[in-house]
């Protein structure tokens, strides 16, 4: 009767000799034998016991032997076992954090900082990062513009709390003058200037249902106005663009060596609908993901993994940024990268601007 990878994950041999073929696969990049098991597992047993273990670890899916050599490999299924139970995790250095920290400085812009993110991701793991890029809904907005274009268009300028400046043009039912702009304009900045976009649509049906004052009644007629200026684009993802860097380190990886496997992963880096669709995924769930092999869904991923962690601000999440690389990665090293990354961008995009 074969056993299941549960079982193998209780057998504390079992368990170190998982531990320590991963580790020297990783660093190695060659299948591990039983003498170098014997040599480097600090087990007091004989290399026929460890041939038996590494049966019966094969019979259960978590290795595998390649081509006619005696050693073996982590599958999917081996990585997922290590990362899940006996993956040892320590939190990223003084200097990576401080690195991170004059990388990702407050006040930077967000378009700078999720740019600086991607680079960072690649440069720290030596794979490819990536970073989702937020809708503007998710940011709260420091002050609008009106400025009529014709009777039929409003171009309305929106000034976020991180800098960013968006210019939205606007369908009306009416002509409006200026004074009715700009009155418009004022009682909005005085209003809901700190509020997320989607925050002040919400209020404004709320609201101003019941026009009691004249400036009430002067913006309950300018509502459609109003409405469209601050509603969603017309993406219906969470996320309406990727930022990924470093692709090309992943040319020279040993394990990246199949021409027809790159173009197929340059290829999914290029169109990016799935990996945003992945990354939209992984923000309904906290903390730090890992994706190994086909979990990701993703038929160029087979043999890869990502490894995501959502960033956010105001205790919202706004996007997910990661890392991309073979399944033989060092996690220990690349999962307190990505988890410090995402604190530290939250961090500098919460603080105000």
């Amino acid at each position: 009767m074969s056993r299941r990878p549960s079982d193998i994950a209780s057998d504390p041999r079992a368990r170190q000799l998982l531990r320590t073929l991963v580790a020297r696969h990783v660093r190695d990049g060659e299948p591990v034998g039983s003498k170098t098991l014997a040599r480097h597992a600090g087990l007091d047993v004989s290399p026929a016991t460890i041939r038996n273990i590494l049966a019966t670890m094969e019979e259960a899916g978590l290795l595998v032997a390649p081509h006619s050599s005696a050693g073996r490999i982590p599958t999917a299924q081996g990585y997922r076992l290590f990362v899940d139970s006996l993956l040892q995790v320590k939190p990223l250095g003084d200097v990576e954090l401080q690195r991170l920290r004059s990388e990702l400085p407050v006040g930077a812009g967000t378009q700078a900082l999720l740019g600086n993110t991607s680079e960072l991701l690649s440069a720290m793991t030596r794979f490819a990062g990536m970073v989702s890029v937020p809708k503007r809904e998710g940011f709260a907005f420091r002050q609008i513009e009106f400025v009529a274009l014709d009777p039929q268009r409003v171009l309305a300028i929106v000034v976020f709390a991180d800098g960013e400046v968006q210019n939205r043009v606007v369908q009306v039912r009416r002509a409006f003058d200026p004074a009715e702009l700009e009155q418009t304009a004022n009682y909005l900045n005085a209003h809901f200037a700190g509020q997320p976009l989607a925050q002040i649509r919400a209020a404004l049906l709320r609201d101003l249902r019941d026009a009691r004052s004249e400036m009430e009644r002067l913006l309950a007629s300018s509502l459609d106005l109003a409405e469209q200026a601050f509603a969603p684009g017309r993406e219906d993802a969470p996320f309406h663009g990727m930022l990924v860097a470093g692709q090309t380190r992943l040319m020279g990886l040993q394990d990246l060596n199949d021409l027809d496997r790159l173009r197929a992963l340059f290829e999914a880096f290029a169109e990016k609908r799935e990996l945003l669709q992945l990354l939209e995924r992984t923000a309904k769930a906290p903390g730090m993901r890992v994706f190994i092999g086909e979990e990701t869904g993703i038929a160029p991923l087979e043999g890869m993994s990502l490894v995501t962690a959502p960033y956010g601000r105001d205790g919202r999440v706004l996007g997910v940024l990661g890392v991309i690389g073979p399944s033989r990665m060092a996690y220990e090293r690349v999962i307190p990268v990505v988890e410090a990354t995402a604190a530290i961008l939250g961090a500098a995009l919460d603080a105000p601007s």
